[in-house]
């Protein structure tokens, strides 16, 4: 089922991480900047009566947010899984 994971060096790792942690968080950034800079923009459009920049911020963004976290729970088993295959058992 799995294809059998690159074995990655504790430097490799560290890299890995801190990258995808960084664009992580600037997902987030962008997500959170846009839904307040456009949302006078979008308050114009209506959604079920409810202003669209409404929808932005409550639901489109907490899904977004929702969504970082799962990839990178995902991401980071499978990194530490790589990097667990070249370290030495005791």
């Amino acid at each position: 089922m799995d294809k059998p994971l690159p074995r990655l060096s504790r430097g490799a790792h560290w890299q890995r991480t801190r990258r995808m942690t960084g664009l992580l968080l600037l997902l987030w950034l962008l997500t959170s900047f846009c839904a307040a800079f456009f949302a006078r923009e979008l308050a114009g459009l209506s959604v079920f009566g409810w202003p669209l920049s409404f929808y932005l911020a409550a639901q489109g963004a907490s899904l977004v947010y929702l969504g970082i976290i799962v990839f990178y729970a995902w991401r980071m088993h499978r990194l530490d899984r790589a990097a667990a295959a070249t370290e030495p058992r005791a």
